[in-house]
């Protein structure tokens, strides 16, 4: 499903229809059929020919065979009654996830370490289209990475393309596992591997210079074969931007980095966004401090069903008088009433916050938190079911979360998006 190239270079259009997909197409070398570079300064606009790409689906194994249950990141209890046959996105759904990602979008490019130090900024721009109608429509994506300028070479910038594997009603619903919120202008997304990541690694570090070591100098890597690649997107409340933040955990199951596209969309002339506050890394809890009233709905993967439940959430946290951190969080079910009750201690040390029972937050600039398990191997060793989860909190007093949780087995349960104020 991956479009031939030529390798040859070609011009850029000044307008370009944008969509989002979801499985990255690694590359197998850097002089791979799928790659190539360019100037970005015009572009013909094209269709691609789609090509067949094997899957590798990685999957977690447990010694337990019964349908699992676990405890939502909310307090809510999500029963696991597994489908025989999976239920798939319907035909409307995912023309609507297409049109909710069309468009040009300029963008950065943010690695972090799991302290949340960053590593690496690079410039990007997403191109996409969709072709065909009704249950064959699907979508295509172009990404331009912008390379390091050479030594001394004052000219136009390189920008290196990459083409992504295309989204249509198959991947979706059968690697991807996507948790799609319409309304909420929100989605997570499952990912094959991390070979796009990768390339824009090594493609806007190194450039010209790379000649393709496994280990780079001054560079870290995903992992070939990581546990999980996650990826939650939340769209501005505000602007035509959105945030698309990845989880990369390595094949222990240890968080490995965090990947941040922050992106926005309009023509060429878009500058780049970019985060704003890391002269106040110190201070990066301070925002999420205090009491946050909201709401929340979740959806359940095809594999498990469709069903739906919502809940009116209460989130405190506060720092008592010996430093420690104390998160309390209150559920109450929209259909049943019954109220959940969820209390963590925990410390901070610069920018990660370890809560007890060995769940931590990685914080970021521009009032971004990451969440996960501090050793998700341990978790599916122990049959425990786990949540990864992406908050951003773009605007004093109102913030979005978005929390992926999974099943014993390491497969996606369901998606939970949560708007909350500040009270």
């Amino acid at each position: 499903m991956v479009a031939g190239l030529t390798g040859r270079s070609i011009p850029i259009p000044s307008s370009m229809a944008t969509a989002m997909s979801a499985i990255f197409v690694p590359p197998s070398s850097l002089a791979s059929s799928n790659t190539r570079k360019i100037n970005l300064t015009s572009l013909n606009e094209k269709l691609f020919t789609p090509q067949n790409f094997p899957f590798r689906t990685p999957k977690y194994h447990s010694s337990r065979s019964k349908s699992p249950s676990c405890s939502g990141p909310n307090g809510t209890v999500i029963q696991g009654d597994r489908n025989t046959s999976e239920l798939p996105i319907s035909v409307d759904a995912l023309h609507r996830f297409i049109h909710l990602n069309l468009g040009n979008w300029i963008g950065s490019f943010h690695q972090f370490d799991g302290s949340g130090n960053l590593m690496h900024k690079i410039t990007t721009k997403l191109a996409a289209s969709s072709y065909g109608e009704s249950e064959l429509m699907s979508l295509l994506q172009t990404l331009y990475i912008k390379q390091p300028p050479f030594s001394g070479n004052d000219d136009e910038p390189e920008w290196f393309e990459y083409k992504i594997k295309e989204t249509n009603m198959f991947t979706v619903d059968k690697y991807q596992q996507i948790g799609f919120f319409l309304k909420e202008k929100a989605y997570a997304l499952r990912y094959q591997t991390a070979g796009m990541l990768e390339t824009v690694l090594r493609q806007g570090v190194l450039g010209e210079d790379d000649i393709g070591e496994e280990s780079p100098r001054n560079l870290k890597l995903p992992s070939k074969r990581p546990s999980i690649v996650c990826e939650n997107c939340l769209y501005s409340l505000e602007k035509d931007r959105r945030v698309r933040a990845f989880h990369i955990m390595d094949p222990k199951g240890i968080l490995e980095m965090i990947l941040v596209f922050l992106e926005e969309r309009g023509n060429g002339d878009t500058i780049p966004p970019l985060f704003d506050n890391f002269k106040e890394d110190s201070k990066r809890i301070m925002p999420h401090l205090g009491t946050w009233k909201g709401h929340s709905r979740t959806t359940r993967t095809g594999v498990y069903g469709s069903t739906i439940t919502e809940a009116d959430t209460t989130a405190t946290l506060e720092m008592n008088k010996d430093g420690q951190l104390v998160q309390d969080i209150t559920s109450t079910s929209s259909a049943s009433n019954i109220t959940t009750n969820v209390h963590w201690t925990g410390t901070i040390s610069q920018n990660l916050v370890t809560f007890d029972g060995g769940y931590q937050l990685t914080l970021l600039p521009g009032g971004i938190y990451m969440g996960y398990p501090s050793d998700v191997a341990k978790n599916v060793q122990e049959s425990t079911a786990f949540h990864l989860e992406f908050c951003w909190l773009e605007s004093p007093g109102k913030r979005q979360r978005l929390i992926r949780t999974y099943d014993v087995e390491g497969l996606a349960v369901s998606s939970t998006y949560i708007i909350e104020s500040k009270v």
